[in-house]
């Protein structure tokens, strides 16, 4: 994205690509440490308070201040001292932190404009939250979700990812420029405000190219009535965009106001960190507590086991069992939901029932054609097919509808590339700072060691250290025996472990 980047000394800070360069060398600087580094360089000479330090690197999450402690301290070292000897980042005892050195604010590095699709596109920004209780951010940001969701399920529409769009999220921008960036013509903008039993929602809809409001309208409802809104509001941009009016097919919603908010606070942490896949647990095992028909929630829930394990060394059988268990019974509440259908298809896949999961991902297709993560885990269950050239359109048509996605889009991408051949591109895919601390290492070692470097390896083990090559290969969905053997290759020329 478009920004200001900040040189100080002999670094570069650009906040919107999360980098940081020494002397034109990336520095390996955590996704908290650029956010709390932009944020003490974009104001050079003040003090910034701890509390507020923390909301920059933790937006929306209640984080013990230790935690804080041990990003400025990591900060420090790879600064190391300033040019006067001092340190960059100064202490204020009791109160917060400042940064003291000089500051040369630098133009912003635009991205390339994306081309326009064949057909109406649209990105839903985040709602903003206009009520007085910070609390309420989850709910505008689930309005946000659903209304994406709602969209993406119509045929006729190009609808940008949720990660994509919360990009954006508190950031002030031009609404050209966002859409450049992303790729599409339309943006729907609004504000949401929950007070007691009240819900009042304004929307409007861009259009980018020239300026002009399509539609806008202001709901002030019951509380009790916020899905009947959101079908009014996916029903009116539909009618603006496509020339008729049409509500979106139905889906399973919530009966419980609750459950919706715990799932949409669990569904952010699913790819953080093993402590924020424990409290997403919490939160969707009580929201189905609350719900016990509420699909969505049984799918992340699916998932968040899967992952759960995936953190440490590979789902484990049982773990797989009740994360298949959990993904059935999301399909069977709502069969029509994309999402529940996808993370069935993937389950099924690691069971080898492929021609069953091959038949999910085909109907979560059909549902949804704009539900990017269907395509960035079909193109993993492709690769591991054999179908290597077929798994590569898939991650790029999964890129191109969520620009700025997960982590696990860039390991996707950098194992087609392996499988390809295309090391170099591999190697360029997971060092970068989105993907490079996780499992991916794997592949980046495997990749190296194809190019005939041996670097990566003891810091893969060191984050996995109950990794086999052998347990790998046999509890991972192959189909084709060559694609199998070149990645065994590629890891027993890294040097992991048999």
């Amino acid at each position: 994205m478009q920004g200001s980047r900040f040189a100080f000394g002999p670094f570069v800070l650009d906040p919107a690509a999360g980098t940081l360069l020494r002397n034109d060398d990336p520095v390996a600087v955590g996704h908290r440490g650029v956010k709390l580094l932009a944020a003490l360089v974009g104001r050079p000479g003040e003090i910034l308070g701890k509390a507020e330090l923390m909301d920059a690197a933790w937006p929306g999450r209640a984080v013990e201040e230790g935690n804080l402690t041990v990003q400025i301290a990591q900060l420090r070292k790879l600064l190391g001292p300033a040019g006067d000897g001092g340190e960059w980042i100064s202490t204020v005892p009791r109160v917060g932190y400042r940064f003291t050195g000089a500051i040369n604010q630098l133009g912003g590095v635009r991205r390339k404009a994306l081309p326009l699709p064949d057909k109406p596109s649209i990105a839903v920004l985040p709602f903003v939250n206009i009520s007085n209780d910070p609390e309420q951010e989850s709910f505008a940001d689930g309005l946000t979700e659903d209304l994406i969701t709602d969209l993406s399920r119509m045929p006729g529409l190009f609808v940008i990812a949720r990660n994509s769009a919360f990009a954006y999220k508190g950031k002030a921008r031009d609404v050209r420029e966002i859409a450049e960036e992303l790729g599409v013509r339309y943006l729907l903008q609004g504000s949401a405000r929950r007070v007691e039993a009240r819900v009042r929602i304004n929307a409007q809809l861009v259009d980018a190219a020239s300026g002009d409001h399509l539609w806008a309208e202001r709901f002030d409802r019951s509380l009790d009535d916020i899905f009947v809104v959101q079908d009014e509001v996916t029903a009116k941009i539909i009618e603006a965009l496509l020339g008729r009016l049409r509500a979106p097919p139905p889906r399973n919603r919530p009966k419980n106001l609750e459950a919706y908010d715990l799932c949409v606070r669990a569904r952010k942490l699913m790819d953080d960190t093993p402590q924020a896949a424990r409290e997403a647990h919490l939160m969707l095992t009580r929201a189905i507590s609350l719900d016990p028909d509420y699909a969505e929630a049984y799918r992340w829930l699916a998932m968040n086991h899967w992952m759960g394990e995936v953190h440490s060394a590979g789902p484990t059988q049982p773990t797989r069992s009740l994360a298949l268990e959990l993904a059935r019974k999301a399909v069977a509440i709502d069969p029509n939901d994309a999402g529940c259908r996808w993370v069935l298809a993937y389950l099924l896949a690691y069971e080898r029932s492929f021609a069953e999961a091959d038949a999910g991902f085909a109907k979560a297709i059909e549902l949804d054609p704009n539900e990017a993560d269907t395509f960035a885990a079909l193109s993993d269950i492709t690769v591991l097919a054999g179908r290597v050239g077929e798994g590569l359109e898939h991650i790029a048509k999964a890129f191109r509808l969520n620009p700025f996605p997960a982590s696990w889009y860039y390991l996707t991408l950098g194992q087609a590339q392996y499988a390809a051949g295309q090391y170099e591109a591999a190697v360029e895919t997971l060092r970068s700072d989105e993907t490079y601390r996780t499992s991916s290492r794997r592949f980046l070692a495997a990749s190296l060691a194809q190019l005939g470097r041996l670097d990566e390896v003891e810091l893969f083990l060191v984050a996995n250290p109950r990794f086999s090559t052998r347990h790998w290969a046999a509890t991972e969905p192959f189909r084709d025996a060559r694609t199998l053997a070149h990645f065994v290759d590629g890891y027993r020329k890294a040097g992991l472990p048999e």
